[in-house]
């Protein structure tokens, strides 16, 4: 048995709600989808219906195109790149960055840059030309997230059908940005007509 979270917009925020399922190991794609399907099983038995995947291992091409390795963002400084390209090289770290050549790399390339790990702590991020703090923690991923969801007016009618969002990869006891939990937040800044505001602030 494994437990994860599925995001579900609410008002102005989301709601998490953590489930368990039937975990199935292994690294194979099958292996993965095998996983999702156990864990939206058993969160539709908590009421929440219909439930989107969101990585790379996601049934549905939406679920696909929403993953921080296919989605782009269009900046203004560094014209359009993967999101995940964007929040890498948006790192500035004690000892050195931000490195903005990062941008121009695949999403799989700029996550695994050595220079992430050999550059000190991160100390913030640095995003066309604005600084953002380190907390709140989720801030600048999902900010970033929601803009180039922003950016993408056909998905507008299809993302937001969904009462729940997950992404099998996303680990809460490893990791804290999760692209699953910005779409839930996207969803619920448009339902509350507050995603222009946010977007420009």
């Amino acid at each position: 048995m494994a437990n994860r979270p599925v995001f579900c917009p609410q008002d102005t925020s989301v709601d998490i709600k953590n489930i368990d399922f039937k975990w199935h190991p292994g690294m194979a794609v099958s292996q993965k989808k095998k996983s999702i399907a156990s864990l939206h099983a058993e969160a539709q038995k908590e009421g929440i219906n219909p439930i989107l995947e969101i990585s790379t291992k996601s049934d549905k091409k939406l679920g696909r195109d929403l993953s921080a390795f296919n989605l782009k963002i269009l900046t203004s400084k560094r014209g359009n790149c993967f999101l995940e390209s964007a929040y890498q090289g948006s790192k500035e770290f004690t000892k050195g960055g931000p490195y903005l050549d990062i941008y121009n790399l695949s999403a799989f390339e700029a996550k695994t840059d050595s220079r992430l790990t050999t550059s000190g702590e991160i100390s913030s991020f640095v995003f066309d030309g604005d600084e953002w703090p380190l907390t709140p923690i989720r801030a600048f991923y999902s900010w970033l997230y929601i803009q180039a969801l922003g950016q993408k007016n056909y998905i507008y009618d299809e993302i937001t059908k969904y009462s729940g969002f997950t992404d099998i990869e996303f680990n809460p006891k490893k990791s804290i940005n999760c692209q699953a939990y910005s779409a839930a937040l996207y969803v619920s800044l448009v339902k509350e007509d507050l995603l222009e505001e946010v977007t420009q602030d």
